[in-house]
């Protein structure tokens, strides 16, 4: 290995460090708790260390955020089957699956309130906005089969869909859930529920921001 490559591969260590420190500290003791001194502390070594890496403490959730969106971009892996409410149905699982497998990130993007809004850097998380796109493609595509009502709004079903599973999600993470009950269990009745709420044509009251 060469000098060049060796030293390539520890930037990338330490780069690895730094996030795995602050993806840590921010789901234990929430964002605006952690300063750069602590997640320098955690790694032992110096804040100005961290600074030569990342510019600011939002740049360290930055990456953590597309690294988790990408992710869950990869585990849901919105493509086109033979059912679309099959699709729809998958798509929504693999949502509350990454929960599962991925809880400290998905606590992160989802959970904390006091973390930057993604929204602010939409040059850099353009493949979340694909992402939510080609989902809506998929309702619509399910619209369009009749397995939903024809006035129903894509968009807007989307969002109730993610409510409801989050919902599952987040009673779990956030350890609501009583001894011998099922998280599993909860998330599937949840989404049926909603899947069938939905194709009962009930009044969809909620409008979602179309500027974003």
């Amino acid at each position: 290995m060469g000098v060049k490559e060796r030293q390539e591969r520890e930037k990338e260590a330490v780069g690895r460090a730094i996030l795995d420190a602050a993806r840590d500290l921010f789901v234990a003791e929430g964002y605006q708790h952690v300063s750069i001194r602590k997640i320098a502390e955690r790694i032992e070594y110096s804040p100005a260390a961290i600074y030569s890496y990342f510019p600011s403490k939002d740049d360290i959730f930055y990456a953590l955020a597309e690294e988790g969106f990408r992710m869950l971009s990869d585990r849901v892996r919105i493509a086109p089957g033979p059912d679309a409410l099959e699709d729809v149905r998958r798509v929504c699982w693999s949502f509350y699956e990454f929960s599962k497998e991925h809880a400290e990130h998905y606590a992160l993007m989802f959970l904390d309130r006091s973390v930057p809004r993604i929204s602010r850097d939409w040059g850099r998380f353009g493949f979340v906005h694909e992402m939510q796109q080609d989902a809506a493609l998929l309702i619509q595509r399910a619209i369009d089969e009749g397995f939903f009502p024809p006035r129903t709004d894509a968009r807007a079903a989307l969002l109730v869909l993610v409510a409801a599973v989050h919902g599952a999600a987040a009673m779990c993470l956030c350890d609501r859930m009583a001894p011998g009950e099922d998280p599993n269990a909860l998330a599937r009745d949840t989404l049926e529920a909603t899947i069938a709420g939905l194709r009962s044509g009930i009044t969809q009251t909620f409008r979602p921001d179309t500027t974003h």
